[in-house]
């Protein structure tokens, strides 16, 4: 709202708040699942856990040979 960003609720002093947007008046909310997934991603990438958007797009569509190094999106 005009630059500023409301709660429902109170948070301590210092608390760290996470504002995503985009262009337009859209909003989600997440359960306490997906905040907890959204958080863990955002520290790790604070971490220096991540890769390159265009190494991400080649690793996806590049096929996968057998006995290949797994990427980090591989499940097993």
């Amino acid at each position: 709202m005009a630059g500023r960003v409301e709660l429902d609720g109170e948070l301590p002093e210092g608390a760290s708040v996470t504002v995503l947007t985009r262009d337009g008046d859209e909003t989600f909310e997440a359960d306490p699942e997906t905040a907890k997934m959204l958080l863990d991603a955002m520290a790790q990438c604070d971490r220096g856990e991540s890769i390159p958007l265009t190494q991400l797009l080649s690793e996806l569509r590049s096929p996968r040979v057998s006995g290949s190094t797994p990427t980090p999106f591989d499940r097993g």
